[in-house]
């Protein structure tokens, strides 16, 4: 239960970061933001760790980031409305 609750206030984190950090609006919901911090920390952990779990560190954190900005440049290429 614990880990569900710390992988919302992280996606949160991350969601909020990524929209800041991301040139131009992006209208999204408390909800949406949250799914997209925790899809860009999912993201991220695959494509640096593929899968072998190192824990928490800054290369992590930023990664996580970067890969919940690359999830807003697909969605909104791909015609998705974020």
């Amino acid at each position: 239960m614990l880990n569900l609750i710390g992988a919302l206030f992280s996606g949160l984190f991350v969601g909020v970061l990524a929209r800041f950090f991301y040139p131009g609006d992006v209208p999204l919901g408390w909800g949406m933001t949250i799914l997209l911090g925790v899809g860009g920390s999912l993201l991220a952990s695959l494509l640096t760790t593929r899968g072998q779990g190192q824990g928490v560190s800054r290369a992590g954190c930023l990664a996580s980031v970067l890969g919940a900005m690359a999830l807003i440049y697909a969605g909104r290429h791909l015609g998705w409305h974020i």
